[in-house]
């Protein structure tokens, strides 16, 4: 039984199921990601070339998407700025 002074340490790699439930999506749509080179960086470990993702690279990739999505970053707004006329 652990102390209450120990400090949970979580693992620096996940594999792509644990990689997609810490993302909050399907393995699948892991997987579709993976394959079309638009998803978070990934390699293959070990002898059997399991999937791996690294944790602070799903982080910094999520960060990323939500820089590049509009309602999250307001610099992106398109009805930020002054009305454009057509001419």
């Amino acid at each position: 039984m652990r102390s209450q002074s120990e400090p949970v340490v979580e693992p620096a790699f996940l594999n792509v199921q644990k990689a997609a439930r810490y993302m909050g999506i399907s393995v699948n749509t892991l997987y579709v990601w993976r394959h079309r080179r638009q998803g978070p960086p990934s390699f293959r470990m070990g002898p059997g070339g399991r999937v791996m993702y690294r944790r602070d690279l799903l982080d910094a990739w999520l960060a990323e998407q939500q820089k590049a999505d509009s309602r999250s970053n307001p610099d992106l707004n398109p009805l930020k700025g002054a009305p454009q006329r057509r001419g």
